[in-house]
């Protein structure tokens, strides 16, 4: 019998640390204060109250130490850091003035242009990986563009949204599909393979739904934008290329992003815009960035060092007994096949992911201790488990105000708005996103149906599928 983690005031006490974690949690996401870096505290406090009631302060140490050392963390971890670095260099490497080219030069009006600015966001959220980055690189520019193009203002916004939404979703390189491929133990290749065609059929109807509404606006003359376009940089969509066929061939995500790394690097020099100096050089004064390498780890330690103790809250529930009661509560009362399962995967990923303003947090907060061994128990292959809960943490999550995504699409959308005199759609257009929704229809289809629905593949299975 497995040894318990033992608290005072039994069940009530091992759900401080959880109580508290997530309390802070909503309250900095609801004030609009979110993320990684301030959800740190809430976690560091989380630990530190739920250590005066534990009966064994050494046993409660090695549990948080446990989870910190958990190597689902420490794969997450590594890949973050080659993930960032790519991410940057993507960016700097001109996709960005490759994407704009793509969008600017197309003599697409109206509706076509709202559907070319959705698939340019898809390009480069898949590129880099960063949901919020697409909307602050792309709408600056596209935004205007569109409107004086004939777009419908909150339809030309929502395009760049879903299309963050796609690439959260999709990318290898994504903190979400990193998060929940390794915590299911699901290989990357997979994910990728399994996912593409629930990410592509809610991509479709998004499509479809910007083709219909995308235009209405009135044509007016273009002024004179600023913009780098530059269609040099549309050649970096090679290096996630390289980065998907590794990965698709079965290479380990960590080689598969070295690759990459090396790919975007070397595509960034001969189309000129990366020189040796600007990956790497000694600063000229002591505290400013080496280089574009230091900027992507240092753009992931955030996410890295709240991953690390939201692990360690984690696991001091799973020792406590907490977890297996939900569990078995659950199970008992609304899991008892493999479509219910299912069901309660999406369930929980999107209870999770309301009040918290991040969403690979919400994946690790449930992940290992909810949705793998539920799915483990109707023997839901790791893929599948990994797919549903990635998808349904990029649904709900692409709507709500509060969240991080959101508050900086809105931002960017309104100081587009107001840089060239025209006019914004109010936040709460953000509940209409398309590729959110169809994604959300796609994901109830799939469970009801069982489509892309794949069994076994587990190390050790606890049960015959219902």
């Amino acid at each position: 019998m497995e040894k318990r983690l033992e608290m005072h005031g039994g069940i009530l006490g091992g759900l401080v640390p959880l109580i508290t974690l997530v309390g802070g949690l909503v309250w900095l996401s609801v004030a609009e204060r979110g993320g990684t870096k301030p959800f740190w505290a809430c976690a560091w406090i989380a630990i530190t109250l739920g250590l005066f009631f534990a009966r064994n302060k050494a046993d409660y140490c090695k549990a948080a130490m446990r989870g910190i050392g958990d190597k689902t963390g420490i794969v997450i971890v590594t890949a973050w850091l080659f993930a960032g670095v790519f991410g940057k260099l993507m960016v700097a490497g001109g996709l960005v003035d490759g994407l704009l080219w793509m969008g600017m030069t197309t003599g697409a009006q109206g509706a076509v242009f709202t559907l070319m600015v959705f698939v340019a966001a898809m390009l480069f959220a898949l590129g880099t990986g960063t949901s919020t980055g697409t909307c602050i690189a792309l709408t600056p520019v596209l935004y205007p563009a569109g409107h004086f193009l004939g777009a419908d203002p909150a339809m030309l916004g929502l395009a760049i949204l879903s299309g963050a939404a796609f690439g959260d979703n999709l990318a290898p390189i994504s903190d979400t599909t990193i998060v929940s491929a390794y915590t299911q133990g699901a290989t990357m290749r997979d994910v990728v393979r399994s996912r593409f065609p629930l990410a592509m059929a809610a991509a479709t109807i998004a499509a479809g739904v910007f083709l219909v509404f995308g235009g209405g606006g009135a044509l007016q003359p273009l002024p004179e934008i600023q913009a780098r376009m530059n269609p040099l940089g549309a050649f970096m969509l090679l290096a996630l290329v390289v980065v998907v066929a590794a990965a698709l061939s079965g290479r380990h995500i960590i080689e598969s992003l070295i690759y990459g790394n090396v790919s975007a690097a070397v595509i960034g020099m001969v189309t000129g815009n990366l020189t040796l100096q600007t990956l790497f050089s000694i600063p000229a004064k002591r505290g400013i960035s080496t280089g574009i390498i230091e900027d992507g780890i240092n753009s992931v330690v955030g996410a890295i060092i709240f991953a690390i103790l939201i692990l360690a809250v984690t696991q001091i529930l799973v020792e406590t007994g907490i977890m297996k009661r939900i569990l078995n509560a659950a199970e008992g009362a609304i899991v008892r096949s493999v479509r219910q399962a299912e069901f309660f995967i999406i369930g929980v990923t999107v209870v999770a992911s309301v009040p918290i303003s991040a969403n690979a947090p919400a994946e690790l907060l449930v992940g290992p201790s909810l949705v793998r061994p539920v799915g483990e128990k109707f023997d839901l292959a790791p893929a599948r488990r990994a797919n549903l809960m990635d998808c349904a943490v990029c649904t709900v999550f692409f709507m709500l105000p509060w969240h991080i995504v959101v508050a900086a699409w809105y931002a960017a959308v309104v100081s587009a708005g107001e840089a060239y005199g025209i006019s914004v759609p109010p936040i709460s257009a953000a509940l209409y996103n398309p590729y959110s929704w169809a994604l959300l229809a796609v994901l109830v289809f799939s469970a009801y149906t069982g489509w892309n629905r794949k069994l076994g593949g587990n190390a050790e299975p606890l049960s015959e599928a219902a």
